[in-house]
């Protein structure tokens, strides 16, 4: 059930990735960003209204919980319309190619920074983990709902540049009988951008699981029992360590290729996986984190969660790197393609469901990274072979 709200999420990329494409093909960047803003204000709020509502433990949860799922399936609408919007608008803005990665992974690294701070400043606003219940995360959907609004007002007196808002002369033209999906490598990008972001996801949210959970359970999976905060600023690591990632990748994305960055962070990735997943957990090491009470300290965490968080300097540029690849020679299937990229999102609640799975069925959080593992296997392919544009005979102008 840890895992519903972040499904809900990103099941909702499911249904909003081509209608998000359809909106930003006909209506542009403005309007599909502000769109987007809309309605994550109202997804949010859908999810301030469960934590109000009347709910005593150990009653009945389904009619709170429902609504809280809601919220989040709609705030899902507005991730995958952000998401539409922000990479084939970077990637333009870069002109494709090197230049069009290295924004991609400097726009990334803003959102590095805010994944940065949530985690910190959610484990002290909710406090305990264990007790913890809707109505403690009130505070923070207010502040979220503060920064929709805030978004809203400063985009809406922002120019755009709309370079492929089609005109309506556009629109009466004959339809194409081929698509983004006619190109192998980017049908192959999607199937990789679906496993990435369960990777991206299941990563830290396994970090945090693992390091908050009691350590003795008779119906699941043991973990370290450690204070919310301290987990928090753990899981906040991986996030920085991914906005350091992006920051390298767009200094270095005009120089090296993605093709090159996606293969070097995959192997990278395979190998601190695997070894942490092997490491015993008695082996361990401190590290600084900010606790519940927002008091300063170490925390002594096993070392394989170590290896685990550095796997954000390796999934930081991945995102980018895949998007410039699969769209890549592409032309004028960009926009739309971008919109079945969003579809592919969901596996962002997908794959940690799967992740869930074997935890429960294995009795270990470690043992559930050898779905991260298989995952990070069928991206390096990608990077390798699977990237290849072998369509080159069809026309994209």
């Amino acid at each position: 059930m840890s895992q519903l709200g972040n499904f809900a999420n990103f099941f909702a990329y499911l249904f909003m990735g081509l209608p998000a494409g359809i909106i930003l093909k006909n209506k542009g960047y403005k309007f599909t960003a502000l769109s987007a803003i809309a309605v994550g204000f109202i997804g949010v709020g859908i999810q301030l209204i469960s934590g109000m509502m009347p709910y005593e433990k150990g009653g009945d949860f389904v009619p709170v919980f429902s609504v809280y799922l809601t919220g989040a399936f709609v705030s899902g609408f507005s991730m995958a319309m952000l998401n539409t919007v922000v990479n084939p608008l970077l990637n333009t803005l870069g002109g494709g190619g090197k230049k069009g990665n290295q924004l991609i992974q400097f726009g990334g690294s803003v959102n590095s920074l805010a994944a940065t701070i949530v985690p910190i400043l959610g484990g002290y606003l909710i406090a305990d983990a264990t007790k913890a219940t809707l109505s403690d995360a009130i505070p923070a959907l207010l502040i979220a709902m503060g920064i929709f609004a805030l978004a809203f007002i400063v985009l809406s007196m922002v120019k755009i540049p709309e370079p492929h808002l089609e005109k309506k002369s556009d629109k009466k033209a004959a339809k194409d009988k081929y698509s983004a999906m006619s190109f192998r490598h980017f049908v192959l990008g999607t199937i990789a951008i679906f496993l990435y972001v369960g990777v991206e996801v299941g990563i830290p949210n396994f970090i945090n699981l693992f390091l908050t959970a009691a350590q003795s359970v008779t119906d699941g999976a043991s973990g370290m029992g450690i204070d919310a905060g301290a987990a928090g600023t753990v899981v906040g690591t991986y996030w920085f360590l991914m906005l350091i990632g992006r920051l390298i990748g767009g200094t270095i994305g005009g120089k090296i290729s993605a093709k090159t960055q996606l293969t070097f962070v995959s192997v990278l990735a395979l190998i601190l996986v695997v070894t942490g997943i092997f490491l015993p957990t008695n082996i361990s090491v401190s590290m600084p984190v900010f606790k519940a009470d927002i008091s300063f300290g170490m925390q002594v965490v096993p070392l394989s969660v170590v290896l685990f968080v550095l796997c954000g300097l390796c999934t930081s540029i991945m995102w980018g790197g895949i998007f410039n690849l699969a769209v890549e020679g592409i032309g004028k299937y960009t926009a739309m393609g971008s919109g079945i990229f969003m579809v592919m999102v969901v596996g962002g609640g997908v794959l940690p469901l799967i992740q869930g799975a074997v935890a429960d069925i294995t009795v270990s959080y470690l043992a559930s990274y050898w779905v991260i593992v298989a995952a990070l296997v069928y991206m390096l392919w990608y990077a390798l072979a699977g990237c290849k544009n072998v369509n080159k005979d069809i026309p994209v102008e």
